[in-house]
This record gives structure tokens, C-alpha cells and sequence, in this order.
């Protein structure tokens, strides 16, 4: 045997090897392809088709059959309530992310210091476990106006009240025929010196009376010196029925705390308070005739607190609910990067004499600068997407100053607008604005891989 034949028989397996080595590695292919393809069918059916064909629906009119082109996308400029919700999406875009951060890193850092650390991360962590549609109604109740439903209201009128007494008699009004009604809500009457005036009021429950109120009835019948002034300011309601209207009954109360003055020539030249009684009294007055007049504030109504879910307060309120949800999850992310720091560089400032808002400064904040990035990255695309908290919280009457691009699209689609030839253009406008803090974010994390 030749040696040329030799090499030949020693080649030929060699040249067969590669053939079984592609059929192997199409077949793996293949199994892996199997794996994938029901979620790729997943992906598609929930994702890419929803995607397409709501980019295609843009270009046609509120019925789907005539197409109109770009119309949708200039109207969606022309409409006052979406540009409102742009403006409103920009500022959670702008506040919300930024106070989480913020936040979430200032929580992180003190937690460390703090000997049941594990406690409290999970009782701020709590939030994220309720749905939005029960934190939704939760605030809905707690930024209720009436402070006997709505805690902070609750909270800011005890507050209030607390330096500033409130007025004792809101629903009170001067008994017409008797008393005249001053263009500021004041109430009053004429009287002379040497004299006793009654002033009768109602609208005053019986049962909204101060503890110490007293019959009038004395007080009504006191004479006064000629230099003074004296009157008696009672309910003019006898329990019970009976009694006679502009008459202190014998069972009628005096209205104690109540504010008096004594006016002449437009100038108030003496005041003072009701007795348990009702009485007052005026010493040392001028002979001749005075204005007796029962300020405004008499009957000013109660504190209420404040207007949180107003047009002004609203998207601020809003945005208040979505912190108390989201901190612990902020916290949580960068408390992570936090334990995962070179403890020998912090270690090092604090031996060359650095302070602890130093080492925050100058190590801590720099060190997790790529994990608070991620962070607020994902709390942008997750804040443009809102829907459920501006859907729940905001009454109906301040839907719109509250509305977003998510909750838009959704009025003008299914909530009345009935026009998803428009909604399909706020979601692809939505859509883009997603998309380049998506893109940011896989590339921040392809590069962390690296």
C-alpha cells in the first residue's frame, strides 16, 4: 500500500466529522427553539400584535373605518385635557422618581445606623404589598374634606383650632323683624344708655348649647345705671314649644362666649363677651343712643382644613399617595447597593477625620451613583405609566386637573370619549416616551454585566 493511499484511508473519517457535529447543533437548536416558542406566542399575542395594531389604529377616525392619517396625532395637540395631561405627566415625571431617590437613599443610610433594621425595611416595604386599588381608596378617605372622615383634615383642624378658638356659633341668625343683618353678616340693633337690650337669635340647637349656658330670664330683667348698657343675647327657642317670639321666656337660654360691641359714629368705643347668661354690659359709655352689634365672627363657620383633592392639590396629593407606596421599594434597591460599598474606603475617610455628611457626600452618594440611576430610571418609566391612584383618588369633578397620559387615553378610548382612534394615538405617544428610558436602563444593565 502506497503511502498516498495510506493518508487517504486516514483522512476520511476525519473529513465525515464536522457533518454529525452541524446536524448536533441544529438539533439543539431546534429543542431550544421549541423551549422558546410559547413565550415568544405569549409575547407576541400580549405585546408586539397589541403594539402594532394599536399604531395602526391611530390613523383612523373614532369608528375604525375611515382613515385620516396623522389627524389623530394633531388633535391630540389641540386638546386642552391632553395637553393638561402632558403638563401633569411631566411634573410626576420631574417630582415623583426624584423624591423617591431622594428618599429611598436617606432611608437606606439611616436604616444601617438603626438596631432593628430588618423591622423596619419590611414595615416600610408593607405598602408595596396593597394593591393600588386599595392605597387608591385608602387616600381617597384620608384627603377627605370633612374633618370626621378625613384624617389629615382631622389632624390639620385640631392643629388650627388649637391657636385660633372657633367660632361657637356657626349656624346662629338674628330673629328677623328684631334684628338687622349687616352686609358683612354682622347682626345688631339700637339701644340707649341707661337701658336693657335684648337680642334674640336662632337656628341654635338646643343641644349644640355650651355646658354653662344659663337662663336669660334674670339677666333680661336687670335694670342698668344711666351711664351703662346692658343686654342679654339668648335663643329665642322655648323647649318644648310655647313661649313668645322677641320675649325672654322664662326657659329660654342665654347664648354665653358671645362677642359684643358698642358703635357710635362708625367706631366701636366698647366690647366685651357674653356671661353664661347671655348678659353684657357697658360701663362708663357717653349718654345717648350706640349701635349694639354682634360681630361676623359670632357665626363664622368652622375650619374645615384644606382642600386637598381641589384643582390646586390634587396631582401634589396624588403624588403623596404613590411616595408612601413606592419609598420602601427605593429603599430596599439602594439599601442593597449600600451593603454592597468597599467598607475599607469608608472606613479610611472616617480614620483621615471625615464627618459623616462627608463620607455621604463625597463616598457614599458617588459609590452608588449607578445604583440610584437604575433606580430613578425605573421609577420614570413606572411613573408615566400611572393610571390606578389619578383614576381612584381624584373626585370626578377634578378628573381632568388631575389626569395623566395613562388615565387620558383611557377617558377618551372607554370612559365617554369613545374615540380609539385618538386613545390609540396617546398610547403610541405614551409608548415613545417610554422607550428611551427603557433603552437606558438594558443598557445600563448589559454594561453592570460586563
Amino acid at each position: 500500500m502506497s503511502a498516498t493511499t495510506l493518508v487517504k484511508q486516514q483522512a476520511g473519517p476525519r473529513a465525515a466529522g464536522p457533518a454529525p457535529a452541524r446536524r448536533g447543533r441544529r438539533r439543539a437548536r431546534l429543542i431550544a427553539l421549541l423551549f422558546v416558542f410559547p413565550a415568544l406566542l405569549l409575547l407576541g399575542a400580549l405585546v408586539v400584535y397589541p403594539v402594532l395594531f394599536s399604531v395602526g389604529r391611530s390613523f383612523f377616525d373614532a369608528s375604525g373605518t375611515r382613515f385620516v392619517g396623522g389627524d389623530n396625532y394633531a388633535e391630540m395637540f389641540r386638546d386642552p385635557a391632553t395637553l393638561k395631561a402632558i403638563r401633569n405627566t411631566t411634573i410626576w415625571v420631574v417630582v415623583a422618581p426624584a423624591l423617591l431617590t431622594g428618599l429611598g437613599l436617606i432611608l437606606a443610610v439611616l436604616v444601617e445606623k438603626v438596631r432593628w433594621a430588618t423591622a423596619f425595611k419590611l414595615l416600610l416595604f408593607m405598602p408595596m404589598a396593597v394593591s393600588f386599588l386599595a392605597a387608591g381608596i385608602i387616600f381617597r378617605l384620608a384627603y377627605d374634606e370633612d374633618p370626621d372622615k378625613g384624617v389629615l383634615n382631622a389632624a390639620v383642624v385640631s392643629v388650627h383650632d388649637a391657636f385660633k378658638d372657633p367660632s361657637a356659633y356657626p349656624t346662629a341668625r338674628g330673629r328677623q323683624g328684631v334684628l338687622t343683618q349687616g352686609r358683612d353678616g354682622s347682626y345688631g340693633t339700637t339701644a340707649a344708655t341707661g337701658r336693657t337690650v335684648t337680642l334674640p337669635m336662632v337656628g341654635v340647637l338646643p343641644a349644640d348649647l355650651p355646658r354653662d349656658a344659663a337662663p336669660a330670664h334674670r339677666a333680661a330683667a336687670a335694670g342698668a345705671r344711666p351711664d351703662e348698657l346692658r343686654g342679654v343675647v339668648y335663643l329665642d327657642f322655648t323647649p318644648g314649644g310655647g313661649g313668645r317670639q322677641g320675649v325672654v321666656d322664662r326657659r329660654e337660654s342665654g347664648l354665653p362666649g358671645m362677642k359684643v360691641e358698642a358703635v357710635r359714629a362708625g367706631r366701636t368705643v366698647a366690647s366685651t363677651t357674653t356671661a353664661a347668661d347671655g348678659s353684657f354690659r357697658f360701663s362708663g359709655l357717653d349718654g345717648g343712643s350706640y349701635a349694639v352689634r354682634l360681630p361676623a365672627a359670632n357665626f363664622a363657620a368652622p375650619y374645615q382644613g384644606v382642600s386637598w383633592l381641589g384643582p390646586t392639590l390634587v396631582t401634589p396629593a396624588i403624588i403623596g399617595a404613590y411616595l408612601w407606596i413606592w419609598t420602601g421599594f427605593a429603599m430596599v434597591l439602594i439599601g442593597a447597593g449600600l451593603s454592597s460599598l468597599p467598607r475599607d474606603a469608608l472606613e479610611a475617610a472616617r480614620m483621615d477625620g471625615a464627618n459623616e455628611w462627608q463620607i455621604f457626600r463625597r463616598i457614599t452618594v458617588p459609590l452608588l451613583a449607578p445604583v440610584l440611576t437604575v433606580v430613578f430610571v425605573t421609577l420614570v418609566i413606572n411613573v408615566m405609566k400611572v393610571f390606578d391612584l389619578v383614576y381612584i383618588i381624584a373626585p370626578g369633578p377634578v378628573q381632568e386637573d388631575a389626569t395623566v397620559l395613562a388615565t387620558q387615553m383611557w377617558l377618551v378610548s372607554f370612559g365617554g370619549g369613545n374615540n380609539q382612534g385618538l386613545g390609540s394615538a396617546l398610547g403610541v405617544l405614551l409608548l415613545l416616551l417610554v422607550i428611551p428610558a427603557m433603552v437606558f436602563n438594558v443598557r445600563r444593565f448589559r454594561r453592570s454585566q460586563r
